[in-house]
């Protein structure tokens, strides 16, 4: 049985399951490596807690260019998956080349951006005098690597959209192991420091890229990347344009949000408080990454489905991500209960940014639980072709309800109103989303057992 047959006749748990696992394992094997970055980083002597605050400073950067590389591979491969659903080969060829000629694009735009103003971005961003020549150090490395990152990005996207998962994830697991072993060497090895975490980060990109390419043209891809196809189409770009618009503006969103949030942090806090969302965010990622890993997996079988008209094979799909998920993040909380301080220490044992770090953890993810139920219904919205409500929805947890929450909350709490603003946002937003996929499930009197 084919990868695209198999999406709308083998059961939906099945589906989850092997659609899910490589893109969770991906997942989870990228925060791996991020989360490694940032030990060894924090372990650098005489400047740990400084540069981790460094690194913390540039994540509104690295988000901001998330926010163009994963809206143009969601838009790409949810297109392609939905013209495979339709047996239109030709057309998702044509998606894979324009999606491949857009993230290159994006790419050039932020080497000008960066070339002129990158400085002037990270004091906005939150950087001081202590903590400017680390993130300096970081982002101009990450930068090179943007021309190449961002396509091979998208065309991993694309593997998976047109049926191989498994190949998919694997690329991205075997990346990040590789990753993991060039940190220690190049940081201390070669004595590079900051700039040996970027370093190793972009060579993996490189291979990322590079075997994606691969794959497309001279692999054994069912879709081929072709010259001719790279290129510009009005009608593929506003079908890519129109799904891109929900992921990236939560991508787009949460760089706005580091960036306010590290500028409250400093305001309350210091510099300290940034590295310590760092080691925060860093802690959550490993058990949030599995949840995204299922968004993934899901939204190639909604979008397929839903291409082949099968919508209640949609609706279910997105109802078992999201008791999956519940489960995971649930476990996730009581495990970061249970040992916030081992997990705290592995990142520093500067003992200031410890009780900084312990402090805010419990606070910050006491609603981890509801962060899937948020995620999943707003990619469900997306993955049908409902951009509009997926964009309000996606921003309700992380704009329209979070800002005016840090904005007030800190004035009366002081920093545990900094820590208190998201988990609050997280509960009001998850109950928000249910209503709106209830609305949705009763519509064509739809029946889970169908």
């Amino acid at each position: 049985m084919s990868g695209q047959n198999e999406l709308k006749e083998k059961s939906i748990g099945y589906l989850l399951i092997k659609y899910s696992i490589p893109s969770i394992l991906a997942m989870m094997i990228t925060s791996l490596y991020n989360t490694v970055d940032r030990i060894f980083v924090g372990s650098i002597k005489d400047v740990g807690p400084l540069a981790i605050s460094g690194i913390g400073v540039t994540m509104p950067f690295m988000t901001i260019l998330g926010a163009f590389c994963v809206a143009i591979a969601v838009g790409g491969s949810t297109n392609i998956a939905i013209k495979l659903g339709e047996n239109n080969k030709e057309e998702a060829e044509k998606v894979l080349g324009t999606t491949m000629l857009l993230e290159i694009i994006v790419a050039l735009i932020l080497y000008i951006v960066c070339f002129f103003f990158i400085e002037d971005i990270l004091y906005l961003f939150g950087a001081s005098k202590n903590t400017i020549s680390y993130s300096l150090d970081y982002i101009n490395i990450i930068v090179m690597g943007a021309i190449y990152n961002l396509p091979g990005f998208a065309m991993n996207n694309a593997i998976r959209a047109q049926g191989n998962p498994k190949f998919a994830g694997n690329m991205m697991i075997i990346c990040c192991i590789l990753n993991i072993i060039l940190d220690p060497i190049l940081i201390f090895g070669f004595n590079m420091g900051i700039k040996g975490a970027a370093l190793g980060t972009i060579i993996c990109q490189f291979i990322v890229f590079a075997w994606s390419l691969h794959y497309f043209t001279l692999g054994k891809s069912n879709i081929k990347l072709k010259l001719k196809n790279i290129k510009v189409e009005f009608k593929i770009l506003k079908a890519i344009t129109l799904i891109a618009l929900t992921p990236f503006f939560m991508e787009l969103a949460s760089g706005f949000i580091h960036l306010l949030t590290n500028n409250i942090l400093k305001s309350y806090g210091g510099d300290l408080t940034i590295g310590a969302m760092t080691v925060i965010t860093s802690v959550s990622l490993l058990f949030l990454m599995p949840v995204y890993g299922i968004s993934q997996g899901m939204q190639t079988i909604i979008a397929y489905n839903y291409g082949a008209k099968l919508y209640n094979r949609s609706r279910k799909t997105l109802f078992m991500a999201m008791v999956y998920s519940s489960i995971l993040l649930g476990f996730g909380l009581v495990f970061i209960l249970l040992f916030k301080s081992q997990l705290i220490e592995v990142f520093t044992k500067d003992k200031n940014l410890q009780s900084i770090s312990s402090n805010g953890i419990s606070i910050y993810l006491s609603m981890l639980p509801t962060i899937g139920i948020s995620v999943l219904g707003t990619v469900y919205f997306q993955s049908i072709g409902r951009a509009k409500l997926s964009m309000i929805l996606s921003l309700l947890r992380q704009v329209i309800i979070f800002i005016p929450f840090i904005l007030t909350l800190p004035r009366v709490f002081g920093l545990t109103g900094v820590w208190a603003s998201q988990p609050t946002a997280d509960f009001l937003s998850m109950i928000i989303v249910l209503l709106f996929l209830i609305k949705d499930f009763k519509k064509d009197n739809y029946n889970l057992n169908d």
